[in-house]
């Protein structure tokens, strides 16, 4: 049996095409070669277990690697110190063996694990460690996978108090060489649920952790690595280029959905009716369908940010504003939302500015936030909905007369309003007007930052098309024309011959309609509200 794209538990090189990881394990070797204890915080199924898997096996030859899994913690480990303790115990048992460790040693470990220390306390665990750690050949260093299952507990404190204290004290008493945390959550920053009363206090036992600025997202080049092998095996033909940027486009590198799109490329796509072998399916027509097909498909990562955004209101109101909104955010240390935002991954900073993780979470939060029943209610999106088989055609989607139809409704509804509104309310009401015409065959992106950091305001994807819209405010003929040009240099980086301009325009004498321009070898279709 070949290899296959993986998108669960951890990736395996015999088994899974993957991204070349040497050159991250070579960054994360270097922190340990200096005896620093650090925490891998990503977001959910961006690579930590498998960069973990992976070090183990890098740093054997060097290192005694205890590699444990918080996951299999029980929940009764963490009725009090003594039964984390027990538990703690079990998993480093576990991990241990077949290893080079005295006796002693073991015996003590097993002991601890099995409850026949009735005293049992991280003291008495952590004497027999450091016995271990100072008679070992090779330094000892310490792997724990999921440590967010254990960090709403006093006894995950106590741990971390003593794991700070072996390193503030290793140069008297032996101690692990090093410590690596991964998980969700910040360790330094999270908050401990203290049983007897309540209360909510800052976890501090963890500041000797060191900065982690291992980049873990995969780039463009490392992702058309991946597919050389996949090519090296069935001989698509791909433009392998164009595809494995155009995946970065979508997904910015984030493991997880660089991984589901090719799988849904190799075992979804290709044999279907519009791409019916893989030659066909490895092409910008079929990444643009497995990207609509991921966006609008239910699984696990997409379950746990919807649940991040429903269970925290602030991260949600600025979710909307960063979307709505299209106007730059700057990051601002301490800033609450922000900090919830990055540790989720919803978004990235770049240039000191808050964006949008990927294009993909971009759709996502998009078809989440105007499908809600407050949006559908909204008259536009009733016209929009009313209209929308107008708009298909043999080509795809006629986006002419979806404006034209669209400066027909704005006009009806909205022509008499004495005052100016922000230009992010223009942008609201169409894409409340578009969500119903393109629900459940295209998708949208707003803003998206093209390789050379420019930016755009609305790309569609429909049917394997792209389209390129430009929303502006009227400002001035000559304002407009800096827009034509800005639309120009994004059709040709979007290798398109036609684009679209929408301007809302408040001026009393403006004249409303659609029209066509041809500029140079493009055509440009300008409407105005």
């Amino acid at each position: 049996m070949g290899k296959v794209f993986n998108v669960t538990a951890n990736c395996n090189p015999k088994l899974h095409y993957m991204v070349d990881l040497t050159g991250r394990l070579e960054q994360i070797k270097a922190m340990v070669d200096r005896g620093e204890y650090f925490t891998i915080n990503r977001a959910r199924q961006y690579g930590k277990t498998t960069t973990l898997f992976a070090l183990a096996d890098y740093l054997k030859d060097d290192y005694q690697v205890v590699r444990i899994d918080f996951q299999r913690l029980q929940e009764t480990d963490y009725i009090d110190t003594e039964h984390f303790v027990r538990g703690f115990s079990r998993l480093i048992f576990k991990a241990v063996q077949g290893k080079e460790i005295p006796d002693h040693v073991t015996e003590q470990l097993r002991r601890f694990a099995h409850g026949e220390v009735s005293y049992a306390a991280f003291d008495d665990l952590f004497d027999a460690i450091s016995i271990w750690c100072g008679q070992s050949e090779r330094p000892v260093i310490l792997l724990i996978d999921e440590v967010d299952q254990a960090s709403n507990y006093q006894a995950f404190l106590d741990l971390l108090a003593q794991l700070r204290a072996g390193y503030i004290d290793r140069d008297i008493f032996p101690a692990f060489q090093s410590v690596i945390l991964a998980g969700v959550y910040d360790i330094k920053n999270l908050k401990s649920r203290f049983v007897s009363n309540g209360e909510h206090h800052t976890n501090s036992p963890w500041n000797v952790a060191a900065d982690y600025l291992v980049d873990m997202s995969f780039a463009a080049p490392e992702i058309a690595g991946m597919l050389q092998e996949y090519e090296d095996d069935y001989a698509t033909g791909m433009n392998m280029p164009l595809i494995s940027e155009l995946i970065y486009d979508y997904t910015s590198g984030y493991p997880y959905l660089v991984s589901r799109i090719c799988k849904l490329l190799d075992e979804q796509i290709s044999g279907t009716e519009h791409f019916p072998d893989k030659s066909s399916a490895w092409t910008q027509a079929g990444v643009i369908e497995a990207v609509g097909r991921l966006v609008a498909e239910d699984n696990t990562l997409f379950e746990s940010l919807e649940d991040k955004v429903n269970a925290y209101p602030d991260l949600k109101e600025f979710l909307q504003f960063l979307l709505m909104n299209g106007k730059e955010i700057s990051n601002v240390p301490g800033n609450t939302a922000i900090g919830i935002a990055k540790m989720f991954g919803f978004v990235k900073i770049e240039n000191n500015k808050v964006v949008v993780a990927n294009r993909i979470f971009e759709m996502r939060l998009y078809n989440m936030f105007l499908a809600s029943a407050e949006m559908q209610r909204s008259e536009m999106y009733t016209l929009g909905d009313r209209d929308k088989y107008r708009f298909i055609n043999d080509d795809g989607l006629n986006m002419e007369l979806v404006l034209e139809r669209f400066v027909a409704a704005f006009d009806d509804l909205y022509g008499d309003l004495a005052q100016k509104f922000p230009e992010e309310d223009g942008r609201r009401y169409f894409l409340l007007y578009l969500r119903p015409i393109i629900n459940g065959t295209g998708n949208y992106y707003i803003e998206s930052r093209t390789r050379n950091q420019e930016r755009t305001d609305v790309i569609v994807d429909y049917l394997g098309k792209q389209y390129v819209i430009e929303l502006k405010i009227w400002r001035g003929d000559s304002y407009n024309t800096r827009g034509e040009s800005q639309l120009l240099a994004y059709l040709d980086h979007y290798h398109l011959k036609k684009g679209y301009m929408l301007s809302f325009n408040f001026n009393k004498n403006k004249k409303i309609g659609v029209q066509r321009l041809q500029i140079q070898d493009k055509t440009l279709v300008e409407a105005v509200v």
